[in-house]
């Protein structure tokens, strides 16, 4: 499956605010992250990041706060955002429909559905919980 670079990086911003959100989970609340930050983190231009943001928070997924101290935040938790969900909104999928005469089209059904099944049930949350630990696992250990 091919994406594009944006909703690649609509995708790796959603993932970092979802990190984000997980790691403040243990204080009272998620302070906003600053787009730089979250540029430098995930290697995405920040030009370009200002840009899916604006999209991302038109579309209901991040919300914004102006500031100092401000930057972008999950507008929700990150066990309700599906890539499915990202994907869609970044890309302005809308499925069409297809000749019933193809001898295929059975085919590319199930394989959209397929497809779809997989993005529509993974979640950020669910992302950034095993990223965490599998980055847990490879702490070095600078002993000598």
């Amino acid at each position: 499956m091919n994406i594009s670079v944006k909703s690649e990086y609509a995708l790796k911003a959603v993932f970092d605010l979802s990190s984000q959100y997980l790691a403040s989970s243990q204080t009272a609340t998620m302070p906003p992250v600053k787009i730089a930050d979250i540029a430098k983190r995930q290697k995405i231009p920040q030009k370009f990041l200002e840009l899916i943001l604006a999209g991302l928070k038109q579309s209901g997924f991040v919300d914004s706060r102006r500031g100092a101290e401000g930057g972008y935040l999950l507008a929700r938790s990150p066990d309700t955002i599906t890539v499915g969900d990202v994907l869609r909104a970044v890309e302005n999928i809308r499925s069409s429909p297809r000749a019933h005469d193809n001898p295929f089209t059975q085919i590319w059904d199930r394989v959209d559905s397929a497809v779809s099944e997989v993005l529509d049930k993974t979640s950020f949350g669910e992302i950034a919980r095993e990223w965490q630990q599998k980055s847990a696992k490879y702490v070095p250990n600078w002993d000598i």
